[in-house]
């Protein structure tokens, strides 16, 4: 067992022998203040009557007869004492109680022996004149040597609760100690053993096995197990997080693997011919912008994992954000297709419609780099010489940006990875420049402003993205 098992069985240990000791001691200190009470006379209708019966038996049977009394009488205990002071059945009675009797019976009229009757004392008078005293004592319990019977013996004082009461209480006292010792043991256990686990897990998480331990199915429904499940889904994401970075590590070492070798073979060509001088240095300014991007669109990337909430809040036209997005999208387009030399034929078409002014609020730099990858890629990969369109539209409380295109669209399996950083489709791998952080960066930079951004295939072919943002 533990340290932390020892403290919690400690603690609960000495609160329930605190409790022990407090109720035993309340016990202790009633029968205490029970013996040290002065003691008093019973007055009570069952003394008068034990009282009569007394006086009545002395009169007309004499001393012996009222012997015989005495020794049959069980409840009240009736004390009946002779001229001399002695108990007519060898019975001694405390003198604190003999001097109770005779303060009674002095208040006042100590001569009469006529039979008057005082609190629970009487002077009686037998038939040859002699004087005794008899008296009821009031009683909290059955002391010892003043059991009725008449059997003479030793005598404790007359409150005393006993020799069995007192061992009744020291097994009752034992028992809950034992009870008690018990209970901290279990509870101890409970507590302790949900947190063992969870060391040993911290333990393995800290070695690198970010493994769940507390699955849904383990046992209790208590906040220990609880934090088990929450440990799960923290060592869950952390799994996920790490497996990320290692993926994104290796993604990022490939994209710039490549130009890093393009670059390479054109200045080793420089270095062989000469005279292909210029042709090396564009190939080399185009593979440091490819670079430059990459690094720049990776920064954003970061910048939206690390702070989403840090961003700068400003209301933003999104119909005037898209007008000017879509101009420069169509200016690429244009150029795109007098560089691919394409065969006569309709060039590619992006347009938009508006229902008038959308505003939110929020990053305007940020909101044009999701909205401007959102509509490249559509005119990147929507088929050439089709139709992209670009609508933007008010509905309860949000704006809606739809972005339509003619490609071939995305497959099903796909369409819940094309938001992943360094993603790209098989059929766009080779055929479209690009670092598959596009869309990536559009899902983060949404969802930092409060929104929601999904993508859907067209029946009738094409791609669909659909962004929702809360109105201002």
């Amino acid at each position: 067992m533990g340290r932390l098992f020892w403290k919690f069985f400690v603690s609960i240990l000495l609160a329930q022998v605190a409790a022990t000791i407090g109720i035993g001691g309340a016990f202790w200190l009633r029968d205490q203040a029970r013996q040290k009470s002065v003691p008093s006379l019973d007055s009570g209708p069952p003394a008068a009557v034990a009282l009569d019966a007394a006086a009545a038996t002395l009169r007309h049977g004499g001393a012996a007869a009222l012997r015989d009394l005495l020794g049959e009488l069980r409840r009240p205990q009736l004390f009946v004492l002779d001229p001399a002071r002695r108990e007519l059945l060898g019975r001694t009675v405390p003198a604190s109680l003999l001097r109770e009797v005779e303060r009674e019976l002095a208040q006042d009229a100590p001569n009469d022996w006529t039979g008057a009757h005082w609190r629970g004392a009487r002077r009686l008078t037998g038939p040859d004149g002699q004087r005794y005293i008899a008296f009821v004592p009031r009683q909290f319990g059955r002391p010892e040597g003043m059991r009725g019977g008449g059997a003479p013996g030793p005598l404790a004082p007359a409150l005393d609760p006993g020799a069995r009461r007192r061992v009744g209480q020291s097994v009752a006292i034992g028992a809950a100690v034992a009870a008690s010792l018990l209970f901290a043991a279990l509870l101890a256990w409970y507590f302790s053993r949900p947190i063992r686990a969870l060391r040993s897990a911290f333990e393995a998480a800290a070695a690198g096995d970010l493994a769940p331990r507390f699955g849904p199915g383990s046992k209790g429904g208590d906040e220990l197990n609880d934090l088990g499940r929450d440990f799960d889904r923290m060592s869950e994401r952390l799994r996920a997080l790490m497996d990320g970075q290692r993926r994104l590590l290796h993604d990022v070492s490939h994209e710039l693997r490549s130009p890093l070798a393009r670059m390479q073979a054109a200045v080793g060509l420089a270095h062989q011919q000469p005279d292909k001088m210029i042709s090396s240095l564009e190939r080399i300014e185009r593979e440091s912008e490819r670079m430059d991007k990459l690094v720049g669109e990776l920064l954003t990337l970061s910048r939206l994992e690390a702070m989403p909430d840090a961003l700068r809040r400003e209301p933003v036209d999104l119909t005037d954000l898209l007008d000017s997005i879509v101009a420069d999208a169509r200016f690429e387009a244009a150029q795109r297709d007098l560089r691919e030399r394409r065969a006569p034929g309709p060039a590619t078409r992006i347009l938009i419609e508006a229902d008038g002014s959308a505003m939110v609020s929020g990053d305007a730099d940020l909101l044009w780099s999701a909205l401007e990858n959102v509509v490249r890629n559509a005119a990147k990969h929507g088929a050439q010489g089709g139709i992209v369109m670009v609508t933007v539209g008010c509905d309860d409380g949000q704006a809606r940006v739809d972005v339509l295109d003619r490609g071939p669209g995305i497959a099903a399996a796909d369409l819940a990875a094309i938001f992943q950083p360094f993603f790209r489709s098989g059929a766009s791998r080779s055929s479209v420049d690009g670092h598959g952080l596009g869309l990536a960066i559009a899902q983060r930079v949404v969802h930092a402003h409060g929104g929601e951004i999904v993508a859907c295939n067209r029946d009738d072919g094409g791609l669909k993205v659909t962004i929702t943002l809360p109105l201002v």
